[in-house]
C-alpha cells in the first residue's frame, strides 16, 4: 500500500504531497511469464513437438507385429503387404527432394527403372548373383541423378516438373532401342531358376521382409533428415530459396544432395521389384503412375514430414487393393474421387491436420478446408 510524506520545508502554500513506495508491499512478485507463452502463434500453423512416449510405444508394437506377422498370414496378404511397404518406401524417397525441398519431381519412376534394369542386365549379361548387383543400382541411381540434376534442379516448379518427366520418357526410350542389352519391348528375364540362377528366388515371406527393411530404412533416412542441419536448410530452401542463400545456405550443392539421396533409394527399391517380378519390362519399370502414386501418398499423408508417407502409402495402397477387388469397373474412378476429397478437405496432409487439431481443437473438415481457401 503506497504512503504520502510531505516535502521537507514545505510551507502552507507550497508543500505537497509525494507518494512514497511501501517498503513492504502485499503479496509475492508476480512470476514472469514464459517465453513460449508469449510468443506470437501463427494461425493455420501446427507447432513441432517431440511425439510422445505412446507413439513410440506403439511404432514399437507395430513393428513387432509386422515382423511376426508372416506366420499368420497366406501367400496372397503376405504380397499385397509386400507392394505396400515397397509404396511406402518410394514414397519416402520421392518425400526428401519433393516433400522437404518442394521440388516436385514427375520424373522419379526413372531412378526406379535404372535401379532394376541394372540388376536384371548383370544377372543376364554378366551372370552376376543378385545381391551384388544391389548396392551398384543403389549407385548407378546416386551417380545419374547428380548428372541430371545439376542442371535441371536450376529450374523450378513446373518447368522442373516437366522436365524431369520429360527425362524419365527419354530414358524409356532408350531402353526400349537397346535390344540386345536390354530386351526392348520384349522385356528381359532375369535367371532365377535352371543351371543359369546364381541366386535363388525368393518366397512371398523374403520378399514381405525385404521391402520391410526397405521402408525401415528409407523413414530412417528421413528421420536423420528431418533432424539435422540438412534437413533445415532443405525446408528453409522451399519457404524461400533466395532467402536461405543469403542466409548462407549453399542451395544448389543441398538440392543436388537431396536429389541423390531421393535417386539412390529410388533405384535400390527398383532392383529389389525387378527381381521379384523376374520378367520386367519397360513399360512398366518407367510408368509415369508410380511416380504420380509417390506423389499422392506424400501429399496425402503430409509432405515433409516422416510419418506421413508411411500413412499415405499404407492407406492409399490398402485403399486400393479393397477397391480392385471389390468394384473392378469403378476401381479407379472411385479411388481418384477419395483423393480429390481427401485434397480438398485436408490439404496439409493428414499428419499436419491431426497434429494441429489436437493443439487447437479444431476438428471440422469443412472449418480446415475454408481456412486453406479452397
Amino acid at each position: 500500500m503506497a504512503k504520502t510524506v510531505r516535502g521537507a520545508g514545505s510551507g502552507s502554500g507550497s508543500g505537497g504531497e509525494v507518494p512514497a513506495q511501501d517498503p513492504d508491499p502485499v503479496g509475492p512478485p508476480p512470476a514472469p511469464v514464459p517465453a513460449a507463452e508469449t510468443a506470437v502463434r501463427v494461425p493455420g500453423a501446427a507447432p513441432r513437438r517431440h511425439p510422445p512416449m505412446w507413439g513410440w510405444l506403439a511404432a514399437g508394437a507395430a513393428l513387432i507385429y509386422v515382423l511376426y506377422a508372416p506366420v499368420l498370414l497366406l501367400d496372397s496378404v503376405q504380397r499385397t503387404l509386400a507392394g505396400v511397404f515397397m509404396f511406402a518406401a518410394l514414397a519416402q524417397g520421392w518425400n526428401i527432394i519433393g516433400g522437404f525441398a518442394g521440388y516436385p519431381c514427375f520424373g522419379q519412376v526413372v531412378f526406379f527403372g535404372l535401379g532394376g534394369y541394372t540388376a536384371a542386365v548383370l544377372m543376364v549379361k554378366a551372370g552376376w548373383a543378385f545381391w551384388p548387383t544391389l548396392p551398384l543400382a543403389t549407385v548407378i541411381g546416386t551417380v545419374f541423378a547428380v548428372l541430371v540434376g545439376t542442371p535441371l534442379l536450376r529450374l523450378r516448379g513446373h518447368y522442373f516438373a516437366i522436365a524431369t518427366l520429360g527425362v524419365a520418357e527419354g530414358m524409356h526410350e532408350v531402353v526400349v532401342n537397346l535390344p540386345s542389352l536390354t530386351g526392348g519391348g520384349a522385356g528381359i528375364t532375369m535367371p532365377v531358376v535352371g543351371s543359369q540362377a546364381r541366386t535363388s528366388y525368393l518366397s512371398n515371406t523374403g520378399f514381405y521382409y525385404a521391402f520391410l527393411c526397405l521402408l525401415v530404412a528409407a523413414t530412417t533416412l528421413v528421420w536423420l533428415i528431418a533432424r539435422s542441419r540438412f534437413g533445415y536448410a532443405l525446408r528453409a530452401i522451399q519457404q524461400d530459396e533466395e532467402a536461405a542463400a543469403s542466409a548462407g545456405i549453399h542451395t544448389p550443392r543441398a538440392k543436388v544432395i537431396a536429389f541423390a539421396l531421393s535417386g539412390a533409394l529410388t533405384a535400390t527399391i527398383g532392383a529389389v521389384y525387378a527381381f521379384q517380378q523376374v520378367t520386367i519390362f519397360p513399360d512398366r519399370l518407367f510408368a509415369v503412375d508410380i511416380t504420380v502414386l509417390m506423389a499422392i501418398m506424400v501429399i496425402f499423408g503430409g509432405s515433409g514430414t516422416v510419418t506421413g508417407p508411411i500413412i499415405g502409402g499404407v492407406t492409399l495402397q490398402l485403399l486400393s487393393e479393397y477397391l480392385r477387388q471389390n468394384y473392378l469397373q469403378l476401381h479407379t474412378l472411385l479411388f481418384g474421387a477419395i483423393i480429390v476429397l481427401a485434397v480438398l478437405f485436408v490439404p496439409q496432409g493428414v499428419v499436419e491436420f491431426v497434429t494441429g487439431a489436437r493443439y487447437e481443437r479444431r476438428f471440422s473438415l469443412l472449418e480446415n478446408m475454408r481456412r486453406y481457401r479452397l
